[in-house]
């Protein structure tokens, strides 16, 4: 009886792929171990070493995290009503009406996925600032509110749904947003799914454009916050700081664990490989 035959190609993408997952859970499993145990124990892994939750009490009473937590989730929410808001009425248009340059306008906004938000940040700011809108949440969320990618994701589902249901709803007398809301919005809920784990989890990091148009503790999110809480000349432990983050982290990971299998699935019946 013969093995399977050893193959150096498959060996070495495993190894890598170990590798890159060592690289990945570590610096994790440091942040939990110094989160959860005394600030003695930052750099010496004691497998006896009492455990403690003193460092996420210190840093929740260190900071104003409470106001931060609400301002960001304030924040990804405007930014998602938004761009449901948009990206389903414009997919719409572009997957099942035919008017003057639609091929032109949907190559436009393909292009929005190679322009980086960054570098918009200068005529952002001066934008936000004649509408005496700095220091802001909504200053945060406007120049996010129209998403390329959320267009074109919904447009690839909104093509896989067949026609026959139009004219199916158009019998019953449904109009053209009645049949947007009854037929297309229910089948592309996969989607909606997908992409508001993508939309959340990104505006949720987001940290550049924040900090530059925010300067109080009433609008900064939970990532401006965090950086200004563990900035070097504050004292904070290690430990405390770590117990921040993970505190900041963890809504984000437990949605992702909890959504993980519809977020696959979604993408795939979207057509993205």
């Amino acid at each position: 009886m013969t093995g399977r035959p050893f193959s150096l190609d498959q060996t070495l993408n495993t190894l890598a792929a170990w590798l890159l997952a060592l690289m990945w859970i570590l610096p994790l499993v440091y942040a939990v171990w110094t989160a959860i145990h005394p600030g003695a124990y930052e750099a010496r892994f004691v497998l006896t070493a009492p455990l403690t939750a003193d460092n996420f009490i210190a840093a929740w009473n260190a900071a104003p995290f409470a106001r931060y937590f609400l301002n960001t989730f304030l924040l990804v929410t405007l930014i998602l009503a938004g761009q449901f808001l948009l990206c389903t009425l414009a997919a719409y248009a572009f997957a099942r009406f035919t008017f003057p340059g639609r091929s032109i306008l949907f190559t436009l906004v393909l292009l929005q996925l190679l322009v980086m938000p960054d570098i918009l940040i200068v005529e952002n700011y001066k934008t936000m600032r004649l509408l005496d809108l700095v220091d802001t949440i909504p200053a945060i969320a406007l120049p996010y509110i129209a998403s390329g990618f959320g267009i074109f994701l919904l447009r690839q589902t909104f093509l896989t749904i067949p026609r026959e249901l139009d004219e199916a709803a158009r019998i019953e007398g449904a109009s053209v947003l009645g049949i947007l809301w009854r037929v297309y919005i229910p089948l592309a809920k996969p989607t909606y799914l997908a992409y508001g784990l993508v939309s959340v989890s990104h505006h949720w990091n987001n940290f550049l454009w924040p900090l530059i148009v925010t300067n109080s503790e009433e609008t900064r999110p939970v990532t401006v916050g965090l950086s200004i809480f563990s900035a070097i000349d504050s004292g904070i432990e290690w430990s405390v700081i770590n117990a921040a983050t993970l505190m900041t982290t963890a809504p984000l990971l437990i949605a992702f664990l909890l959504f993980q299998r519809q977020f696959v699935q979604s993408f795939m019946r979207a057509g993205i490989k």
